[in-house]
């Protein structure tokens, strides 16, 4: 299988933050890091640590590096996703994740986007079936898409035709495959959903992974 890791899986937010950009956010320059800006300066920062009771990096994110010597690859966004399927093609898809990617409910459904690649790859054949696995924590958000996974399969049931959805599950849980079964492995740094204080731990993980990059992610330390 090929596993996708967007790193908003495990840089994430609390119940109640209704600022948070899990909710709906696009995946402009702007939000990738002046909205940011803007968050830590409502809660009175003048660093990135003013996010961390809010947006935390919820646990599990080293178990990661137990896919070293695994083919591997960094980049800023899922919408950089498609040369990197291309090498591998035709094969199932595991993508933990806080989205599913698998279509949006606005904007051009034909041009690949963070949030539908996942359902353009099964429409041309180039992913045989897909997972999307939800973070454990999104059972503490009762308004995130992992928190009711029947009421996101209906709303994709509404946006996707039948034979796309027999190739589709989604799932909730902290585990990750076996490195024996993984042929590949792709980092996504998501910047617009994924708090700028957690690239220090983002950009180790690629380091220790030793990743190729494709889109050269952000690096926003010290950017407030």
């Amino acid at each position: 299988m090929l596993l996708s890791v967007d790193w908003d899986a495990y840089s994430g937010t609390r119940e109640l933050v209704f600022d948070a950009p899990i909710w709906g956010t696009p995946d402009r320059d702007h939000d990738r890091l002046a909205a940011w800006q803007q968050r830590a300066a409502r809660r009175g920062g003048t660093n990135w640590e003013a996010l961390d009771s809010d947006f935390p990096l919820y646990p599990g994110w080293p178990d990661l590096r137990q896919y070293a010597g695994t083919p591997t690859a960094v980049t800023l966004s899922h919408a950089d996703i498609w040369p990197w399927l291309e090498r591998w093609p035709g094969q199932d898809v595991l993508n933990i994740d806080s989205h599913h990617d698998l279509s949006s409910f606005s904007g051009d459904s034909t041009r690949l986007r963070p949030g539908n690649w996942a359902g353009l790859a099964l429409s041309a054949g180039l992913v045989r079936r897909y997972e999307c696995r939800y973070p454990v924590w999104h059972a503490e958000l009762p308004v995130a898409e992992g928190y009711d996974l029947a009421r996101t399969q209906a709303e994709l049931d509404a946006l996707l035709p039948a034979p796309l959805l027999e190739s589709v599950t989604l799932t909730r849980s902290a585990e990750l495959p076996p490195p024996e079964q993984v042929t590949a492995l792709l980092l996504v740094q998501s910047p617009a959903w994924t708090n700028p204080a957690h690239d220090r731990e983002f950009w180790a993980l690629a380091e220790d992974l030793g990743a190729e990059v494709l889109v050269e992610p952000l690096r926003r330390e010290g950017q407030v």
